[in-house]
């Protein structure tokens, strides 16, 4: 077998299994482990896929940069945005994490609402300009153009001054086994302090995100209280985080 038919049938087996195992693939094709880890090592490069340890998952199309991202799944990420909404009560503390998917969020809050959010966004903090029961409060920190946050020791330092009611955390990728995910080894730091400073973390999560892999580790699934995904996904791709006791919010 050719090298590019070798990586049509990986990507082939991934889009089935949701998964590569090195050591099968080793064995139906006939070639060495080493083989199939130079062609995983190869379609990653390309952004075709995630490598992890003894295989390869998919890669999240959440990956790109903040511009492009609003393009995806727009509607998905509209009715998430709704539903996390109403998920927030009068008078809580509530971290709002930077992204698409958070803005939708901010949008769709009640402007007669009374809390606060605290973000280390600009872009969410200008999002609620035209909330003004809502006291906006702002992480300082090195701006991340990529994802339009602050990052850092500044943003950390502020972090742990706070305890909020929830964290409405915004990820590049969600995967029952990996756990959450995302592009940037520095906004994973952030997104896990975030996550140890509230009574509760909701992870908002569009359909391209789910059942993918990205570099750099967040936390477990079993650091977070629920998931808000959209109405349409599969029971196929919703079972394992209901078997692992997530509250899912369908939107």
């Amino acid at each position: 077998m050719l090298t590019s038919q070798r990586k049509r049938h990986l990507m082939d087996v991934l889009r089935r299994d949701g998964r590569i195992v090195a050591t099968q693939l080793s064995a139906e094709l006939g070639v060495s482990e080493d083989t199939i880890r130079r062609d995983l090592r190869e379609l990653a490069k390309e952004g075709l896929l995630q490598r992890v340890h003894g295989g390869a998952l998919p890669a999240s199309p959440a990956l790109g940069d903040f511009a492009a991202r609003q393009h995806i799944t727009p509607a998905d990420k509209a009715a998430i945005g709704r539903a996390a909404a109403a998920l927030v009560q009068p008078g809580q503390v509530v971290f709002v994490d930077g992204g698409t998917t958070c803005a939708q969020l901010v949008r769709a809050l009640p402007r007669q609402l009374r809390a606060t959010v605290v973000t280390h966004s600009p872009s969410i903090a200008m999002e609620l300009m035209d909330h003004p029961e809502i006291e906006v409060i702002m992480l300082g920190g090195r701006l991340f153009r990529h994802s339009i946050v602050g990052v850092g020791a500044a943003t950390l330092e502020a972090i742990m001054q706070i305890r909020a009611d929830t964290y409405f955390m915004g990820v590049t990728s969600v995967h029952p086994d990996m756990g959450l995910s995302t592009g940037d080894y520095e906004e994973a730091c952030v997104k896990r302090a975030l996550c140890k400073a509230a009574a509760e973390t909701i992870v908002l999560a569009s359909s391209e995100k789910l059942a993918t892999a990205s570099p750099y580790r967040i936390v477990g699934l079993s650091e977070i209280s629920g998931i808000v995904l959209p109405a349409t996904t599969p029971a196929d791709i919703t079972r394992p985080y209901l078997d692992l006791g997530i509250a899912l919010t369908l939107a």
